[in-house]
């Protein structure tokens, strides 16, 4: 902890001496919006989306994109320091700046008069909790952190995906409930995109043939650990057992989340004829549009594929200890759209018998999507436009 304490001082030091030094110098930039997150190398997901959206209007302004994907090493470290002093300089100089999660820059300064900084949080709905609702859990931030970085302060606007959620982005960040808005999440437009679809089932098709015909399973599991440090995680499931009563007609697409670097197996469990490891050459929005059903424990990911009006299952053997270590925002057995499963053989005995009930994902979906037409870009692009 200490180690850590020390490298985050020394991050905000980074970040403050070139937001002040940029401040006296340079003024705001009322032309200039910044896209900025350390989950990915490149634009993705809400950015991706809303940035495209921009890029498509006529106006005068420019975007800068500010990504980088921290690993975690000591090296990696050390090169972080580099791009914290570059996020400093943009803060200081941008009419928007735009992230998507966690961004340690944004708590370490106060925002100039002229700049708004704006939160698409990565995750639909509100499943896990997360920010100040984990402060007490040993998931949540240390009282002792919480003396140095004003974690998720600074927002002056956070999108949503519905009215439901925004009493708990209030008491995740900590803020008024007026300044967060369910417009929707632009990454959630490609749900209606039906050309983009079959754009990616061929570029899917044609990086797996072997998988063409057989109906596919995703299974995305969550995160777990904390912050960017994964902790050990084991397949709960027999994948070699699923293939024998599945047959030859599935295969088991599996997607790790981007903080995960490993999923593990049990001895005698992986089945390299069923699996197939996908994570890095296709999004997970592009992986929930190929697939037929989704099998997770935790993930948000079930916000997004209620979109999609396909089945869902859960595979949860540490709800108590998830429970414990980070909490829900809804009772879990009641909340999820799909049954619960802890052992392979049921669940996979469910998959083949094919009873779904569509109407549980309907009414799901309405409920955590205000909107359902693929405009959610366009309506916060309107809305910052609007507002410029």
């Amino acid at each position: 902890m200490k180690y850590k304490l020390t490298s985050n001082l020394l991050a905000k030091l980074c970040v403050q001496a070139a937001f002040l030094v940029t401040s006296w110098i340079c003024s705001v930039d009322p032309n200039k919006v910044t896209f900025a997150s350390i989950r990915s190398a490149n634009p993705e997901g809400n950015l991706l989306y809303l940035y495209r959206e921009l890029k498509t209007r006529q106006w005068q302004g420019k975007c800068v994109l500010l990504f980088r994907k921290y690993r975690g090493s000591a090296l990696d470290k050390l090169s972080m320091l580099f791009y914290m002093i570059r996020a400093g300089h943009h803060l200081a100089t941008s009419r928007y700046f735009v992230i998507d999660d966690y961004y340690f820059p944004v708590y370490v300064i106060r925002a100039r008069k002229g700049t708004e900084i704006v939160q698409l949080w990565h995750a639909a709905g509100a499943f896990k909790k997360f920010g100040y609702s984990t402060v007490g859990k040993s998931f949540g931030p240390s009282q002792e952190y919480l003396k140095h970085v004003r974690i998720h302060s600074n927002y002056d606007k956070v999108f949503v995906s519905a009215a439901e959620v925004v009493p708990h982005y209030a008491d995740a960040f900590q803020m008024p409930e007026e300044r967060i808005l369910p417009l929707g999440l632009p990454r959630t437009d490609i749900f209606f995109d039906k050309d983009k679809h079959a754009e990616i089932c061929v570029r899917f098709y044609q990086s797996f043939p072997k998988l063409k015909g057989r109906k596919l399973i995703l299974y995305a599991p969550t995160f777990r650990g904390r912050s960017y440090q994964q902790k050990r995680f084991e397949c709960p499931i027999n994948a070699r057992f699923m293939r024998e009563i599945l047959g030859r007609d599935y295969a088991f697409i599996v997607h790790l989340h981007p903080f995960m670097k490993t999923l593990d197996w049990k001895p005698g469990q992986y089945d390299e004829e069923f699996v197939c490891c996908v994570s890095d050459q296709f999004s997970i929005e592009e992986l929930m549009i190929v697939s037929d059903i989704l099998v997770t424990d935790y993930s948000s990911v079930i916000f997004d594929y209620s979109l999609l009006g396909r089945p869902m299952a859960f595979f949860a053997t540490d709800l108590e200890e998830y429970m414990s270590e980070r909490g829900f925002y809804y009772d879990y057995t009641s909340f999820i759209p799909g049954p619960m499963f802890t052992e392979t053989e049921p669940l996979a005995n469910w998959i083949k018998q094919g009873d779904f009930d569509a109407t549980v994902i309907e009414r799901f979906r309405d409920r955590f999507f205000d909107h359902r037409d693929g405009k959610a870009s366009k309506r916060i692009a309107d809305y910052l436009l609007e507002h410029w």
